[in-house]
């Protein structure tokens, strides 16, 4: 299955397609409203399509900017449709956003931000291209700097009013959090301890944990 990648200022992005986005999240548990997804339109920079034979299998939401200096990408509400080939979908998303990365950011180390209601969701760094040093990862005790970048991101992403450092767990207020909401077509083999992570993240109330890691400036350098 062929996927065509398009992003676009989300300025230009119309109601139609909106349709288009709440379509697929209703194939989800989000179950993003277009209320919602209205307004990460103003919220977000770009907009990524993930279309196959004329029909949307996937989007995100996303910007490229500097936090403190450091080069970032940060995926807001993303979503990917439920299909056999939903990891090339999400293979195809996550190719075009570190594409980009390099050139924003060339020769420099990029982090990837997002926030995963479920183990699902870190298929999404390794999708493309494994991402380094990921946080939380499974055995790893974060480092003060570690847990620095969690509360950074919290606070980009407006989820630091109930935020544990300590587990990147953000507390939700019973609405849906906007998270890369993606399913794994392999779910039994996703590591027992990466379940683990999300022990604390009640998705019903709008849970969600906050993860990132590092692309590094060679494996990136590939891309260009």
């Amino acid at each position: 299955m062929a996927i065509d990648i398009e992003t676009k200022d989300c300025t230009a992005l119309g109601d139609a397609e909106l349709g288009e986005l709440g379509d697929i999240c209703a194939d989800g548990p989000a179950k993003y409203d277009i209320g919602l997804l209205s307004k990460q339109r103003d919220e977000w920079v770009l907009i990524t399509h993930a279309r196959s034979g004329g029909a949307l299998h996937g989007f995100s939401f996303c910007t490229l900017e500097r936090i403190g200096g450091t080069p970032c990408v940060l995926i807001g509400m993303a979503s990917i449709r439920r299909t056999a080939k939903r990891g090339e979908t999400l293979k195809a998303i996550m190719g075009d956003q570190l594409r980009r990365a390099v050139l924003a950011f060339p020769d420099e180390d990029v982090l990837i931000g997002t926030r995963f209601a479920d183990p699902s969701g870190f298929d999404a760094f390794t999708a493309y291209l494994k991402l380094n040093d990921i946080i939380p990862r499974p055995g790893f005790k974060p480092t003060g700097e570690d847990r620095a970048w969690g509360r950074r991101l919290a606070k980009r992403f407006g989820c630091d009013a109930d935020y544990d450092d300590r587990t990147f767990v953000a507390k939700g207020t019973g609405s849906p959090a906007c998270v890369l909401d993606h399913d794994s077509a392999k779910p039994e083999k996703i590591d027992a301890e990466v379940k683990k992570l999300f022990k604390d993240v009640k998705t019903a109330k709008g849970d969600s944990l906050v993860a990132f890691g590092w692309a590094m400036a060679e494996d990136l350098a590939k891309l260009a």
